[in-house]
């Protein structure tokens, strides 16, 4: 067998014809992770963005239905919600609780809060962090509806739309980058010119027909 001569070892050391391959092939899983780490970013701050949103969005609406409220008005802001949550396949992984918050002073000597009603929209395996129609009515375990340090209550003769989002992250690549995640959002607006909080069903709609909790 003839050795190499010395002019081509010359020759192939000089040789970089695969360096750029080389190089991107090393560099490959590093783009790779980043790539799909930045589009994961993106989808989860989109979610927060859209979910910040709908739960605003169902409290501001609610609060508009003046005069009084029917099972039909709240079918049709939780038809808005559903637009509004398109691409999160939200009905199956959250869970919206729209609540009637009033005071409870009017039937003195009660005092705090209570909520009248409550409605839901989504089949998410969520409870409501900050309570239900049991209660506050027949006693003052209820002071106030929301986080602590940004919790809110209705004044005498009037009532707040007080709106928990909760919603089962889905992620765009994996779990993996940022775990399982549940994002929660809450939203509260004041009712407008509305004097009757009493929930009405004038299409004498059925259970089933209406939204809600249980």
């Amino acid at each position: 067998m003839r050795k190499p001569s010395l002019t081509f070892l010359r020759q192939l050391q000089r040789d970089q014809s695969g360096l750029a391959l080389i190089e991107f092939a090393y560099s490959l899983p590093v783009l790779l992770a980043l790539t799909l780490g930045g589009l994961e970013v993106a989808n989860l701050a989109i979610t927060h963005m859209k979910l910040s949103q709908l739960a605003m969005l169902v409290a501001d609406n609610a609060s508009r239905v003046r005069a009084s409220i029917d099972e039909a008005d709240i079918n049709e802001i939780f038809s808005g919600a559903a637009l509004s949550a398109n691409g999160l396949n939200f009905a199956a992984n959250g869970k919206i609780f729209l609540s009637d918050l009033e005071s409870n002073k009017l039937d003195a000597p009660k005092t705090g809060q209570y909520i009248r009603w409550q409605r839901c929209y989504g089949s998410g395996n969520f409870t409501s962090t900050y309570g239900t129609t049991d209660n506050g009515k027949t006693d003052a375990s209820l002071q106030a509806m929301g986080p602590t340090g940004n919790q809110i209550a209705a004044t005498n003769g009037t009532a707040v739309m007080f709106v928990e989002v909760a919603y089962k992250y889905q992620p765009l690549i994996s779990n993996s980058i940022f775990g399982e995640k549940t994002i929660r959002y809450t939203s509260a607006f004041n009712v407008r010119e509305r004097t009757d909080q009493a929930m009405k069903n004038a299409g004498n709609l059925s259970t089933s027909q209406t939204a809600a909790c249980s």
